[in-house]
């Protein structure tokens, strides 16, 4: 159902995916830390060599098919692929639930920001959590003020699953609402 075999580097619309390498991920933390960046995110401002370190350790993990996204050579994001088992009966042991299930998450150079850079990443994610790797079912979540990240994934259609009333803590803005979006693989193929 899953595989290693990913072919790297990718297109996604008017981007090219990559497998990270020191010299991307140091052009990614020339903005990560930012605010206008860390304002939406749950892990705000990370250590630059922790930063490193976590995104090359991911190549070799068959479960993380993260990437950095270049658009003409230049870094403008980052996108994040990982699978994981769905809900299912444990008393059968390789049921279809094992890596049924992924998760997305897209972060844009706040430069580049309002292109449709974001959704052509979330949807190249999509594609290939379902055409790849065979999936049943991807989530991605947000906060419910930031429109920008589920405006991308209503236009990928996606579908809002939940909206969890003041269920995110946010550094600045207290307890706000949360959502969570889905899609199923036959949604993805009938699109």
């Amino acid at each position: 159902m899953t595989t290693a075999n990913v072919t790297w580097p990718r297109p996604a619309g008017r981007l090219e995916l990559h497998l990270p390498t020191p010299a991307l991920l140091d052009r990614v933390l020339d903005w990560r830390n930012r605010p206008e960046v860390t304002r939406w995110l749950l892990t705000t401002t990370v250590e630059p060599a922790a930063f490193r370190s976590a995104w090359l350790d991911g190549i070799a993990d068959p479960k993380d098919h993260s990437a950095v996204a270049l658009l003409d050579g230049e870094v403008v994001g980052t996108g994040s692929l990982w699978l994981s088992d769905a809900m299912g009966q444990s008393h059968v042991p390789d049921g279809p639930w094992r890596g049924a299930e992924a998760g997305i998450g897209y972060l844009i150079d706040p430069a580049r920001a309002g292109a449709g850079l974001a959704t052509d990443l979330a949807r190249a994610l999509l594609g290939l959590a379902f055409e790849e790797l065979g999936v049943h079912r991807v989530t991605a979540g947000c906060f419910a003020d930031n429109v920008g990240s589920w405006r991308v994934m209503e236009k990928l259609g996606m579908r809002r699953e939940q909206h969890g009333v003041r269920d995110s803590w946010h550094a600045e803005l207290g307890w706000i609402d949360g959502y969570t979006y889905a899609m199923l693989a036959e949604e993805w193929r009938a699109r």
